[in-house]
This record gives structure tokens, C-alpha cells and sequence, in this order.
């Protein structure tokens, strides 16, 4: 007794592969077809190369975040100070900072003051923020030791200031020039408050990768801070890091406790939340869309798929005369249409891969070539273009274009299997 053949038998494959390797004269695979297969590569490397951008985008950005400022500030509650003015200065920082070092999961806990002044050299000025900050805190900085960009000897900033790339750049500054410093907020007289001026050295230029820092901040001395501001002994925040910022929520309690029930507490993720999610929703937006864009490239095999059995209308007939079976026909066409779809989503993720490893020297030709005007810093907050390639973003692309292809290949391969036989011969 004769029995059916495996699914996906050898001579089925080898009827597919005659239908898609014959000329177009022949029957075989259609422009259509070709079409259908550099527009399932370019939408698959669409998808690739915008997750990866996606992906490098919100690392890039939540590392510089984290790489220079606190996971999260403790403030003091707002009170009326000797003079009668509202203040949030901390004047036992020292003790709250062990405190708050003692917490399990903390690494570092910096006391700092901030102020805003402005900042002259030669005929150039800028508003910028002054950070006053400790020499070892400063160290201990990630953002600020790991900098590849930076220029100067960090270990003399106790000497002067450590100054952002961009505020150079406004001020037209380098190493040993010195900067004159004004704030409004001086030496009070019988007069009232005159505004405080002094002049300090460059010892530091620091680029901690995100232009809305570096051309907005200084850092200072915490002592000096303390001397220019008119706060002796006293800081405004605790700047805390935790060794896990994306769980900054368990550390809160802990903190608080720490550092006393009326404190207050701000966590990197109230101060950058609203962006991240707003990044999270056009990240999503953007998948969608890029999906509809690999469903229409699929659905092109629809109808190169329809053309070719059309014109091998003749060859179904005699395929089944001779015996083969509806499920047969079926898978032959479920072939050539789904190999359509695996070669260009293997050509797609090649493309989408290399574009992402490579973007830097891709990105600087398309600068070069647009003179430097395709990506403004001061807009984007980053200085490049960022890719970071992950597995689970591939493995997504790669699964939602080969099920959108096999699932439209099964139309037009189950019409050929229904075809009747005698139908299909009666006018050859």
C-alpha cells in the first residue's frame, strides 16, 4: 500500500526552487516578486536600525543622567533662618551625609551648594550654575573621571574651577585663563547686598556627553562655594548615587529615614520621568509604524505569489493528475513565498545590523555631506547620534517580518492547491 510523502518532501523543494529560478518567459518569479523581496529588506532594516537608534537614544541619555547628576537630592525643609529669610541650607550635612552612606545599596553622598551667576572673560559673558563640590566628591564623580574629552589636571581643582566644554566654547576660555565671576548675591553692608565679583583660574575642562550640561555648569571648591555664597558651614542638598538607579524607588524609604522624616527627597526619575515616557510612547509609535511598513512589504509576495500561479496554472494540473496531493501544492507555493520573505528579512537584518555598528562613520559622512547642520547638540541634548544593538530588538524584527510572510503566503498557495485539475487543462 502506497504511502503520502513527509510534508516538505525533497521533490517539493525542488519544485519550488524550478518555479523561482526560471526565467520570467518561463513562468517563474515575477518582478513583483523582486519587489516584494528589496522591500521586506528595507522595511526589516528600517525596523532594525530604528530600534537600535532607539535603544542607543535612552541608554545614552539615562547614562549621562546618572553619570553627573544625583540619583537622588536631599533637601532640608524650607525654614526662616537668623536674619529672617527662608532658607533650605543644611547645617549638620556632615552628619546626615554618614548617615545617609550608612544606607545598604548607597555609594556615594556628596554635600553640594548651587548658585547661579554670571561668568565673564575679555568681552565674552554666560549664566551658568555653580556647583560647589569637594575635591574627593568631585573624584567620585562617574561622568567626570570617565571623560574622554576632558582636558586639564583634575587633581588641581582645588586650585580653581572645573568648567563644561560648552561654557569654554561661550567664553572663548582654555587652561589658566581667568574667569571673573559675578553674583548678586554678595557682601552685605549698611547699604544693603552689593554684588560679590572675583576672578578664578581654569584647571578643568570637563565634557560629561550631554550639551545642556557642559555648557551651563561649573564646579567649585565646596570651601570657596561656601565663602562666595554667604553660606559658612552650610550646603543646599546631599547629592546621593545608589549602586541600582533604575530601582531608585526602594531607596527612598531607607533615605528618608536616614536623613530624617521632614527631609525631602527629589529622585533622578521626578526630574527626568516625564521624558522617558514621552520617549517611551514615540518609541512605541514608531514600531508600530514600522510594522505596517513590513506588512505592506509582505503583502507584495500576495500578489507575486498570485502571478506565479497563474502562469503555472498548466504545470498544477499535471502535478495533480500524476497524483500529488492538495497538501503538496500547497506547501511548494508555501515555499516560494515564504523563501521570498527569509531572504530579504536575512538581507534586511544584515543591512540593519551593520548600520548600527557602524553609525558613527555612516553619521560623520551624512554630517559631512549636510556641513555639520544634520545634528544640532543644543536641540538633542547629545552630541551624536547613538546606536546600541540588542538581541531581543533583532530576535522582534526578525520574528514579526517571517510571521507576516508566512502568514500571507498561505492565501495565494491554498488557492493553487484548490485549483481543479481538469479546469487547468482544459484549454492546454
Amino acid at each position: 500500500m502506497a504511502t503520502s510523502p513527509a510534508p516538505f518532501s525533497r521533490f517539493e523543494w525542488m519544485i519550488a526552487w524550478r518555479y523561482l529560478r526560471a526565467r520570467r518567459s518561463e513562468g517563474g518569479i515575477s518582478v513583483m516578486t523582486w519587489i516584494s523581496l528589496i522591500g521586506i529588506a528595507l522595511a526589516v532594516f528600517a525596523l532594525i536600525a530604528t530600534l537600535a537608534v532607539r535603544s542607543g537614544f535612552r541608554s545614552e541619555f539615562v547614562d549621562t543622567i546618572l553619570g553627573a547628576n544625583a540619583h537622588v537630592a536631599v533637601y532640608s525643609p524650607l525654614r526662616v533662618d537668623e536674619f529672617g529669610k527662608t532658607t533650605r541650607l543644611i547645617a549638620d550635612y556632615d552628619e546626615m551625609a554618614e548617615r545617609v552612606r550608612a544606607v545598604d545599596g548607597v555609594v556615594r553622598v556628596a554635600p553640594i551648594l548651587k548658585g547661579e551667576v554670571l561668568v565673564s572673560l575679555r568681552n565674552r559673558s554666560a549664566g551658568v550654575q555653580i556647583y560647589g563640590m569637594s575635591p574627593n566628591d568631585l573624584l567620585s564623580l562617574p561622568g567626570m573621571v570617565n571623560s574622554d574629552q576632558a582636558i586639564g589636571d583634575i587633581n588641581r581643582f582645588g586650585e580653581g574651577l572645573a568648567i563644561g566644554s560648552g561654557v569654554a566654547r561661550q567664553l572663548g576660555a582654555g587652561l589658566g585663563d581667568r574667569i571673573k565671576i559675578l553674583s548678586p548675591d554678595g557682601v552685605k553692608t549698611a547699604f544693603g547686598t552689593s554684588p560679590r565679583v572675583k576672578t578664578y583660574e581654569i584647571t578643568y575642562i570637563f565634557s560629561l556627553g550631554r550639551y545642556d550640561i557642559d555648557r551651563v555648569r561649573i564646579y567649585m571648591p565646596l570651601t570657596e562655594a561656601q565663602s562666595f555664597f554667604n553660606a559658612e558651614e552650610r550646603v543646599e542638598e546631599l547629592e546621593v548615587m545608589v549602586d541600582r538607579p533604575e530601582l531608585i524607588e526602594q531607596y527612598e524609604l531607607p533615605i528618608l529615614r536616614a536623613a530624617g522624616t521632614d527631609a525631602i527627597l527629589w529622585t533622578w526619575q521626578d526630574s527626568s520621568g516625564s521624558f522617558l515616557r514621552a520617549l517611551e510612547v514615540e518609541d512605541n509609535v514608531m514600531f508600530i509604524i514600522l510594522s505596517i511598513l513590513v506588512l505592506i512589504a509582505t503583502m507584495n509576495i500576495v500578489s507575486g505569489l498570485i502571478m506565479l500561479v497563474k502562469n503555472k496554472g498548466r504545470d498544477i494540473g499535471i502535478l495533480r493528475t500524476i497524483g500529488l496531493s492538495e497538501g503538496s501544492i500547497l506547501r511548494v507555493f508555501f515555499i516560494c513565498g515564504a523563501s521570498v520573505g527569509v531572504v530579504g528579512t536575512l538581507l534586511g537584518t544584515v543591512l540593519g545590523c551593520l548600520f548600527a555598528l557602524y553609525i558613527d562613520p555612516i553619521f560623520g559622512l551624512v554630517n559631512s555631506i549636510g556641513e555639520g547642520g544634520i545634528w544640532d547638540a543644543s536641540i538633542r541634548g547629545l552630541y551624536h547620534l547613538p546606536a546600541k544593538l540588542e538581541v531581543a530588538d533583532v530576535i522582534t524584527a526578525v520574528s514579526l517580518s517571517l510571521g507576516l510572510s508566512f502568514i500571507v503566503t498561505i492565501f495565494p498557495a491554498r488557492r493553487a492547491a484548490r485549483m481543479n485539475p481538469v479546469e487547468a487543462l482544459r484549454y492546454e
